[in-house]
């Protein structure tokens, strides 16, 4: 499927470094002990929160900035280790690559960008698996069944 998955440094190749990186995280909470995954509307578009990579900056850290930058969330928990996904090539090269992390607490609002004037996105939702899979684009629904089969069918690994 074209698609990467990794752990952290690993996937850190000069070719991705040529493309334009872009880091997220798929974001899930607990509620009545099934999951949930957030979701951001920009326009008619259905994403996780991701942004930019900054120069010297590891995607990592570019995710983590990213959700609070989007959603104000600043308490993750990396439960599954530092693994990631990563989309294969779309638009002019970008690559978006998703870690997976759970936000227990803290409420999601969605804070005026400074670049931009308003908020980046106009809505955010917590969705069941289906429900969320049902909103997005292809290549991020496999993004979405990644992070589900981490959630549902292993272990938590890493310390995090």
């Amino acid at each position: 499927m074209g698609l990467q998955a990794g752990h952290h440094k690993t996937m850190a190749t000069s070719s991705v470094r040529q493309k334009s990186l872009s880091a997220g995280v798929v974001l899930v909470r607990y509620q009545n002990r099934e999951p949930h995954y957030l979701l951001l509307r920009a326009y008619n578009y259905w994403d996780f929160p991701k942004g930019q990579v900054e120069p010297g900056e590891e995607p990592l850290q570019a995710a983590i900035r990213e959700v609070e930058e989007e959603t104000g969330l600043n308490h993750l928990v990396f439960r599954w280790g530092e693994r990631y996904l990563e989309t294969p090539p779309y638009g002019k090269g970008k690559v978006a690559r998703y870690y997976l992390a759970e936000a227990p607490k803290g409420e999601v609002y969605l804070p005026v960008s400074p670049e931009l004037g308003h908020p980046e996105h106009q809505e955010f939702r917590w969705l069941p698996y289906q429900q969320a899979r049902h909103l997005l684009v292809p290549r991020l629904q496999v993004i979405l069944d990644w992070a589900n089969k981490q959630v549902t069918g292993s272990e938590p690994t890493g310390n995090g």
